[in-house]
This record gives structure tokens, sequence and C-alpha cells, in this order.
């Protein structure tokens, strides 16, 4: 099978042109691009594609977020089609105060077009925090530094075009900033690239649910696709074949293509459906109110182990436990009581969802073989009459 690595040894020869234009590869490729550690280079003012894979393929393969990273910046560093790409304006901004994380960086297709690039979440517990606020904020810290983002870049590069494009947390970034930015920004926008990105609360898209800005987005999700259908999406969506089942399948690198584009699909499957349909009846039969308790309960004891990530709680699982413990000894009755109780509605939200599609499956199963039973009773019948006469 072949992914987006793949797609740059095969097609990495051939520069973006008329007869071989900017295509979804490439968006996904560029928007991964802002998960590299820029942070472990320094960086001037402005650099190619090439100049940072020289610095960053110094580093070892196991410091990327995946090692896959490594493989990218180094395909990317030896194609003609993205070498010589200018890069600028490298930004990221974390907050745990304000519960903020948010890089980006600017690819420059051409002297007419540009890419921004807006990174998804990170390992940190401030990032996680932040999209579980998504599910009881109309918005977040990060998407309002995306929107602030866009609008410096299209000032500093007035005769631009715009293309934006996120994985997970960027692509909602990315949308959120295409809908929020003024009439002649949003008229440089060729296109929005979602990939695997939630979507936004009802509040949000009420206010755009006519607007014609909507066809500029497009959503990428794999078959099993559970962050990239959370919340509420009104753009186009397209199903696309990966390499694996579940959460795994957030994964880039494991969605598969073909030449230029990536393997489509017809339908999501049942597991992605009945985790969404879990996922919003909780939301609809829970308030905002209940939960934000639940997740600045759940993220207080996160924090009292003073680690920045998850994985570091992991390694230091000893001597975290108690920490965790002693923090749960100290949150009050009242929250308590809100985390109990919406951690149980979503258990039994779930079981319900999982008994009415049985049902649903039994129900469509009958209704077959019944249909089958039918059909056969008429053959046989057409058969005996026939043989009679």
């Amino acid at each position: 099978m072949a992914n987006i690595n793949d797609y740059l040894i095969w097609r990495g020869d051939i520069p973006i042109s008329r007869d071989f234009p900017f295509n979804e590869l490439d968006g996904v490729v560029l928007a991964r691009l802002s998960y590299l550690l820029f942070d472990k280079i320094k960086l001037d003012k402005e650099e190619t594609i090439l100049s940072i894979y020289q610095k960053m393929i110094k580093l070892s393969p196991s410091s990327f977020i995946r090692e896959e990273d490594y493989d990218l910046i180094r395909n990317l560093g030896q194609s003609r089609r993205f070498k010589d790409m200018l890069v600028t304006d490298y930004e990221q901004d974390n907050d745990k105060d304000l519960e903020k994380q948010f890089r980006a960086i600017t690819i420059h297709l051409s002297s007419k077009e540009m890419f921004i690039s807006f990174m998804g979440t990170d390992a940190t517990i401030t990032g996680v925090k932040e999209d579980l606020n998504m599910s009881f904020l109309d918005n977040v810290p990060c998407q309002e530094k995306g929107l602030e983002y866009l609008k410096e870049c299209a000032y500093h590069y007035p005769y631009k075009k715009i293309r934006l494009g996120g994985h997970s947390k960027g692509g909602n970034v990315a949308i959120y900033a295409l809908l929020r930015a003024s009439k002649d920004i949003q008229r440089r926008i060729m296109k929005v690239y979602n990939y695997d990105g939630p979507g936004f609360t009802n509040n949000i898209l009420r206010k755009y649910a006519k607007d014609k800005i909507i066809n500029k987005i497009e959503t990428f999700i794999p078959q099993d696709s559970i962050i990239g259908r959370m919340l509420n999406h009104q753009e186009k969506m397209t199903i696309i074949y990966s390499d694996d089942t579940l959460a795994s399948q957030h994964n880039v690198y494991l969605w598969q293509v073909q030449t230029d584009h990536f393997i489509k699909l017809d339908h999501l499957r049942d597991v992605s459906d009945n985790i969404d349909m879990t996922l919003s009846t909780w939301l609809e039969e829970t308030t905002p109110y209940q939960r934000q308790v639940l997740a600045d309960t759940i993220f207080e004891l996160f924090k009292a182990t003073g680690e920045d990530k998850f994985r570091d709680i992991s390694h230091n699982l000893t001597s975290n436990i108690p920490k965790i413990l002693k923090k749960y000894t100290e949150i009050s009755p009242e929250d308590k009581k809100i985390m109990t109780r919406l951690i149980k509605k979503l258990v039994s939200v779930n079981a319900k969802v999982m008994k009415e599609k049985e049902t649903l499956k039994w129900h469509q199963m009958k209704d077959t073989y019944l249909e089958k039973g039918k059909l056969k009773m008429h053959e046989l019948n057409d058969k005996y009459l026939h043989n009679k006469n």
C-alpha cells in the first residue's frame, strides 16, 4: 500500500504547473509540514523547503512526532515539486493559562499563491484540553489566533491568492479563519483543505449555513473517522481509505494514495456511524456547563502531575498516580457528581445506540429474508403451475 511519502517519490520530480496542478495530496503534505521540528532548528526570516531539509536532516528520526515525518522532510527536500518553495512566517504560540496551543507556517507555492499550514493538536495536555473546550465553547484561542495569522499574512503578501489547510484541529482552525475573515480576504482564498478535523457548534454554523463561502471547503475523513466527525459539519466531505482501524486512522501516513489522489470510498463504516451517533446524542443531552465541568475536572487531575505531555504521565506512572489521587480528593462533591453523571450518560447513550443499530440490522435482515422467501415461493409456484399445465 502507498502513502504520501510514496507520492513524493513518484511525483516529486514534477513541478506544479497547469498540466500538473496543486492537488489534495500536495495539501496534506503541506498540512503535515507544520508538525515538523521547527522549534529544534534555527530559522532565518526566509527559508526554502530545501534549506529546512538540510537543517532538519541532522536531527534524529526518533525526535520527530512520527518517524515518518523524517522521511517526509527528506522527500520534500529532494523533490523538484517542493524544494525551492519559500517558507516564511513560522509562528508558535502556546499558553497553558489560556489553554491555547497554536502553530502555523506559510509556504509560497509561487509568486502568485501561498499555502498557510495550521498545526493540529500536539501531544501536550494543553493542546488536548483546548480540543475538549470546543465541545462547550463557540470559539477557542487557537481559532482566534489562526484568524489573526491569516490577516497578517494577507496584509504582508497582498497580491497572492491563498490556500489554507491543516490536519486535525489545524483543519478546524483553517475553516474558522476562512469563515471569520473579511470579504476581501475570503475572495483571495482559493480553497480550504481540512484533513480529519472536527466541526463546529451549531451557533457557529448557523451564521454561515447559507453562505457560499462553505463551497471553498473540502474535508477528507478516513472510513472509521472519529475526530473528523466530532461536532457539526456543512462542507463537502470526502471519504478516503486508511490502512488501519478506529483512532489509528487519524494518522495521515496510513491514508492510501494512488498517483495524485487519495483512494476514495463511497461510505463510512458502521463503527464510525456508531461513535458519531453516540457523541452527537451525548452532546444533545448534556449542557455546555456540564461538559465544561467534566473537561476541567479531568484535566485538573492530569495537571496535578506537573507533566506537560501525556506520554510523560504514563512513563512516570508510579510517581504520578498518587498525585492524581490526591488531587481527586480536593474536587468538590458537586463536580464529582457531574463528572460521574456525564460518564454514565456517555456509557448509557452508547448502549442505547448499539441496541437500536442491532434492532435495525435485525429488521433489515428479516425483511431481506422475507423478500427472498416470497421470490422463491413465486418461483416454485410458477414452476409447479407450468409443469401441471
